[in-house]
């Protein structure tokens, strides 16, 4: 028996979209929001997701990411439902990798007519793929296809290497220090510093569980030009050099994940560049709060606890720690965060995000 999973946040229409899958010989799952949804994703696998476009906690959007991301789930066909008939919501949907559109309200026969013609597509997929064409097939994977493959070959060198403690604010790499190792998150979260001659720093990388540090200088063959601090305590894993790069020259798909990887990590530290050169103070601090947001809690819009010092956040929108802590106050103000025992939590990240001054 196939499985779908329903994400809805509308009770009446879940419980009877369900019954009618159910009806149709489908095992179904259902979930009231995005993150419920992809917890479940993760915990059932189903053959076919259906998903509300608006809902609270993580939407339709922030589902077919979480989905398109996970090496596992992203060759899940999606359907995404909506009361919306935008033409920009469709087109929004459909490049981060929706597969069908079904607008509310829809009949019995249009939601199955939906269903079959994308489990059958998938069948049709899996039965035309035989081993001899596992070749020909890597040179053409797509971006999303490519980075796992990345993931999956890098998770495959961690077998049977043992954790490194290091405490918080330990430092894990100094500039300057060869680079002889991967290093893997396993617990805990580490930042990536540039420092000048008087001892400022810039945060360019924040890395959580699940995460490599030190890609860029293994393949360099260079020193590591940043230093890598342990922002709490923190376990790595640790992958030898000569291991990573044995691995990269033998397995032509992981490669290519790691040329789509390197390519949008040139292209975010420009965009970063860019706002510091030229964006308001107002901005950067903005813009601070995102990049903390979108490296550790990628999955996540709201409510977002950020866990890093004042030092850290100023560090990272290349203003003063004073500076910030005003801008903090402002936003405060105007509803966008709340501080609560030190602690700044983003209440909705889109608006931050948005934000034009």
């Amino acid at each position: 028996m196939q499985k779908i999973l329903l994400i809805e946040d509308d009770d009446q229409l879940r419980r009877n979209t369900a019954e009618i899958l159910e009806l149709s010989n489908y095992e179904v799952y259902t979930a009231e929001n995005g993150k419920i949804g992809v917890e479940k994703a993760l915990q059932c696998q189903p053959d076919l997701v259906i998903c509300d476009l608006m809902m609270p906690v993580l939407d339709g959007y922030g589902v077919l990411k979480v989905l398109h991301k996970n090496p596992v789930l992203n060759t899940i066909p999606v359907i995404l439902l909506t009361a919306k008939s935008e033409r920009g919501d469709f087109r929004k949907g459909m490049e981060l990798g929706a597969d069908d559109y079904l607008t509310k309200p829809f009949d019995e026969v249009e939601l199955i007519s939906a269903i079959e013609t994308r489990l059958s597509k998938v069948e049709h997929q899996q039965h035309s793929v035989t081993p001899q064409t596992n070749v020909v097939e890597e040179a053409h994977v797509s971006a999303n296809f490519n980075y796992a493959y990345l993931t999956e070959g890098l998770q495959q060198l961690l077998e049977d290497k043992r954790p490194h403690h290091y405490k918080k604010k330990s430092v894990i790499y100094a500039e300057g220090d060869d680079a002889i190792r991967l290093y893997y998150v396993q617990s805990g979260k580490v930042k990536v510093i540039l420092q000048n001659n008087e001892g400022k720093e810039l945060v360019t990388g924040l890395y959580k569980v699940g995460d490599f540090v030190g890609i860029q200088a293994l393949l360099s063959g260079s020193a590591y030009v940043e230093t890598a601090v342990a922002l709490e305590e923190t376990e790595l894993l640790y992958v030898p050099k000569d291991l990573f790069l044995q691995a990269i020259h033998q397995n032509r798909a992981m490669a290519n994940g790691l040329i789509q990887w390197m390519a949008q990590e040139i292209i975010q530290q420009e965009k970063y560049l860019l706002g510091l050169a030229y964006n308001s103070l107002r901005k950067r601090v903005a813009e601070s709060l995102v990049f903390y947001a979108k490296h550790i809690h990628p999955d996540q819009t709201v409510d977002i606890i950020v866990q890093l010092s004042r030092e850290d956040l100023a560090s990272i929108a290349g203003t003063a720690t004073e500076s910030l802590i005003r801008t903090l106050s402002d936003f405060k103000q105007e509803g966008l965060i709340e501080i609560t025992s030190g602690k700044v939590i983003i209440l909705d990240l889109l608006k931050i995000q948005h934000l034009k001054y």
